[in-house]
């Protein structure tokens, strides 16, 4: 059994313990992040039968991506680094899933090409639930001003995704991240990578970005 398959079986048990230890019953998707990965390293898990993939640049992933996604039409890709609106006619084409939706210029502009090219992706808002200036996403102030610009544009919203400070107590950036999904009533949650994702797990994220762990160190 190759590596990369072992550990996406064990990480897929300790999760299943964890979902039955807090009696939780939905189990998470697992995003197979696979940024800086060769396709030779993340062909074992295709052919596992593995079906979501991240990646964090555009180019790269049309690269990548493209005949793969030809010849096995199940394989979903998420896009989970920040989007430049330059980029967003590439990003439809190529991508099922937007991580990063953070403004109201990239939610126009992913409206748009949408339109032209008559696909409709899965989307998420970030939010910059630790107020990092460095990081992307938006203010949770904002938050509510941007789903609905969202909802008025027909963009398929389904959730919130959140990268915690580092360094930092996670749980409570999931909690609150949690909570402004209730509020906004939406059903799906981007949240916990390689260093968190049991704790994700807890606070009902539905969509996991792993990626080190599976594959392993860049």
């Amino acid at each position: 059994m190759h590596n990369s398959i072992k550990r996406y079986e064990d990480i897929s048990n300790l999760i299943k313990l964890k979902l039955e230890d807090k009696k939780i019953n939905k189990f998470p998707k697992i995003i197979a992040v696979s940024k800086t990965f060769s396709i030779e390293k993340i062909l074992p898990l295709i052919e596992y039968g593995h079906t979501d993939y991240g990646e964090n640049k555009v180019q790269e992933a049309v690269d990548k991506w493209t005949k793969i996604k030809i010849d096995n039409s199940n394989i979903k890709l998420h896009m989970i680094g920040k989007l430049q609106t330059n980029k967003v006619k590439f990003a439809i084409q190529i991508f099922d899933f937007i991580h990063s939706v953070d403004s109201k210029k990239l939610a126009k502009k992913i409206s748009d090409e949408q339109i032209k090219q008559n696909r409709k992706l899965k989307l998420f808002i970030q939010v910059n639930i630790g107020n990092e200036e460095q990081k992307a996403g938006i203010d949770k102030s904002e938050l509510v001003d941007l789903y609905k610009y969202c909802k008025e544009l027909n963009l398929n919203v389904i959730g919130l995704m959140c990268i915690p400070p580092v360094n930092e107590n996670v749980e409570k950036y999931f909690i609150q991240t949690n909570l402004l999904n209730k509020e906004l009533n939406l059903f799906e949650l981007s949240m916990g990578m390689s260093s968190d994702y049991l704790k994700a797990v807890e606070h009902s994220s539905s969509y996991l970005r792993i990626g080190s762990s599976i594959f392993g160190k860049r």
